[in-house]
């Protein structure tokens, strides 16, 4: 008799959560800009039925009035990750192939996504949605323009 450990027997996507399913799709995964950088999971206690608002994000990051904040659409964000190039080698193509299943994920878990960049020149970008309990979620990247 052999007692197996559950986490190793395959479990379904089903079964995991939302933020496994996420944070597995994260993993080793970089936003390109003029430097490649990291995409975390995070949660956000703003949990109010309404769209955020650019103070909200402000006061939630514990930002200074004078740092710049802007929302940007939703599409702006996906755009640059999910298009495939005609020059794109099979790294490129699996990247690809990784952020779309991330944008499907996310439309299907969150609702009223939005997408805010905080800075300039190198920026933090938050795309954050409300979760079935009503609790804010989504991912932060940075992305650096110059």
């Amino acid at each position: 008799m052999t007692s197996e450990d559950p986490k190793s027997s395959g479990e379904t996507p089903e079964k995991l959560t939302q933020s496994e399913q996420i944070n597995d799709l994260l993993t080793d995964l970089l936003y390109p800009s003029e430097s490649d950088e990291p995409i975390d999971y995070i949660t956000c206690y703003l949990r109010q039925v309404e769209p955020l608002t650019v103070s909200q994000i402000k006061d939630w990051q514990m930002l200074p009035p004078e740092i710049f904040v802007d929302e940007m659409p939703e599409a702006e964000f996906w755009e640059p990750v999910i298009t495939e190039q005609d020059w794109y080698g099979d790294e490129e193509k699996a990247r690809t192939e990784k952020f779309q299943q991330l944008k499907i994920l996310l439309e299907t878990e969150l609702t009223g996504r939005q997408v805010f960049r905080v800075g300039e020149g190198e920026l933090d970008v938050f795309l954050l949605g409300r979760q079935a309990d009503g609790e804010r979620a989504g991912l932060k990247t940075k992305i650096v323009q110059t």
